[in-house]
């Protein structure tokens, strides 16, 4: 039998095929849901920082009622924050794997869309109307959905 770069001939379709297969387990939906809940929280750890919210909030003049302006103002938007992202990763991980559970459950082989890609379509048509409705006002005409 011959050996290709030290691969069996036949071996990547044994990988092929357990990856494929994987994707109707219940082992891969675990780990794929804890990955979006894990990059929902590197996402926004990433784009948004209390502390920097509370000092623009305390320069410009602006409080949140019956919290003191500085470390308490960052320390609360830093609890709201958390309690967010919990329920948008949680959200993202269902909506993203609701293709893969209507697989396993009414035994669908191979769903042509994925929830990745709802997800994408739904951004780039809610920003699509943004830019349309954004031109549509700048010629003093009314908003697109209206």
């Amino acid at each position: 039998q011959r050996y290709y770069c030290g691969w069996e001939p036949n071996s990547t379709n044994r990988v092929v095929l357990w990856f494929k297969n994987a994707q109707q387990g219940v082992g891969y939906a675990i780990i794929y849901a804890l990955l979006i809940i894990f990059f929902t929280f590197f996402y926004t750890v990433i784009q948004f920082n209390p502390i920097e919210v509370s000092n623009n909030m305390k320069r410009n003049g602006g409080f949140i009622p019956g919290i003191r302006p500085g470390k308490p103002t960052a320390d609360y938007i830093s609890k709201v924050l958390n309690r967010i992202t919990w329920f948008g990763g949680f959200f993202l991980a269902a909506i993203t794997l609701l293709p893969n559970i209507l697989g396993m459950i009414f035994k669908i082989q191979g769903i042509w869309f994925s929830g990745t890609a709802i997800l994408i379509l739904v951004g780039v048509a809610m920003d699509t109307i943004k830019q349309i409705e954004s031109h549509m006002l700048m010629r003093h005409y009314k908003g697109f959905l209206e």
